[in-house]
């Protein structure tokens, strides 16, 4: 059968095709051509084509000079990099991943392009970060061979990466690819096909509830960021790592996701987000987002007790904490994979299941039923797993 063929033909030899040439599809081209991979980076834009060549080169060239790649080494992984002119060339891949602009429409207009060049045995895959692979491989005539394979920016650095199949996609495809990805050296989760997979599902509370401390008047993001890292642990705050992400993309994917979830209020974006969005204020690829880079950034600092701090930082990691515990409920991923994906993938300090262990699921519940009593709203309603765990006293690694 066709797909066995697949099962078979991804190797070391495997043709990687990588659509979309913008700061994603040419770091997973690296990472491919890095594994051995002869592979194609494409866009349709030819400006960005150019600029993608020069861009690797001088990575390349910066790998060099820090000694992390000899020149001879270098060399071989850039010429393993071609950049076709058009998608006809694509007709050798044996795996394709596009890296494109987050619209459902766009995309499936490219994978049934892509599905007329590429042979039957080529598997297609979408980086898509909170888009639906299953809507996606709706546009194929082959659905089962159409999975997600969902990299973290910087692709090269961020060890994490979620391989999610869709309704149609061949279980055995999806760990063929698993296992590739594996031997590039990256770390694999496997999702569920739910909205944001892992990790842009179970960290939408870091933003979405540090806004809504910050519209509320408890403190400013300097030092709301202070609380979630020196209480916290976590090596980013919330506004510095929205602000390194960009907020155009950070509020797309929480919009996304939370049209997706059918307006569920846990995942309601933010104003002060959405003001900013449109202020064009996307952070430091703009120069100014939550904080002013035009000139040097407002440290996170420490602007209340250490008490208060305290209650910033427990109200975020409840919410976050009940959002995996729901995750593993809805069965997105296994409890390890959820886990993993959150360390891997954004760096937390801790796996959350493991921290609410650490904490006890009854604490972490009564402060979550204080938030819902105080404030009447949805968003604060407790994970049923969560409920269950506190009431039998029992622990997620047990």
């Amino acid at each position: 059968m066709f797909l066995c063929a697949i099962n078979m033909n991804l190797s070391s030899d495997t043709v990687i095709g990588i659509i979309g040439a913008g700061t994603m599809g040419s770091g997973i081209a690296q990472v491919a051509a890095t594994a051995g991979h002869r592979t194609f980076l494409f866009d349709s834009d030819a400006a960005a084509m150019k600029r993608a060549e020069t861009n690797m080169q001088a990575t390349f060239s910066k790998l060099v000079e820090k000694g992390k790649l000899t020149a001879e080494k270098a060399k071989e992984i850039s010429t393993r990099i071609s950049y076709p002119s058009s998608l006809a060339e694509f007709k050798t891949c044996g795996l394709v991943i596009e890296a494109i602009i987050e619209n459902a429409e766009i995309k499936q207009k490219v994978f049934s392009d892509l599905e007329k060049i590429v042979s039957a045995d080529c598997v297609l895959a979408s980086n898509t970060s909170s888009l639906s692979i299953t809507s996606i491989a709706s546009a194929c005539a082959k659905s089962e061979r159409v999975i997600g394979i969902h990299f973290f920016n910087p692709a090269p650095l961020m060890p994490l990466v979620e391989v999610i199949g869709g309704v149609g996609s061949d279980g055995q495809v999806v760990k063929d690819v698993k296992k590739l990805i594996d031997g590039w050296g990256k770390v694999t989760v496997q999702a569920k096909d739910t909205p944001g997979f892992i990790v842009n599902r179970v960290a939408r509370p870091y933003y979405g509830e540090s806004l809504r401390i910050y519209e509320e008047g408890i403190a400013d993001f300097a030092t709301i960021d202070w609380a979630m890292k020196e209480i916290g642990g976590f090596k980013m705050g919330p506004f510095e790592l929205m602000d390194l992400i960009g907020n155009d993309v950070n509020y797309t994917v929480t919009e996304t996701v939370w049209k997706q979830f059918f307006y569920d209020p846990r995942y309601k974006p933010s104003l002060t987000q959405k003001r900013l969005f449109e202020a064009k204020r996307f952070g430091r690829k703009s120069g100014r987002g939550y904080y002013d880079y035009s000139a040097s950034p407002t440290p996170p600092k420490e602007g209340l007790s250490s008490k208060d701090g305290e209650t910033i930082f427990m109200r975020v990691l409840v919410m976050l904490i009940n959002e995996a515990a729901d995750a593993l409920y809805l069965n997105v991923a296994s409890k390890e994979d959820i886990d993993l994906a959150m360390t891997k993938g954004v760096n937390y300090p801790k796996g959350l299941l493991k921290w609410c262990d650490e904490l006890g699921a009854d604490k972490v519940l009564n402060v979550l039923n204080d938030l819902r009593e105080e404030y009447s709203e949805d968003r604060y309603r407790p994970s049923v797993l969560l409920k269950r765990m506190a009431k039998e006293k029992r622990k997620f690694y047990e």
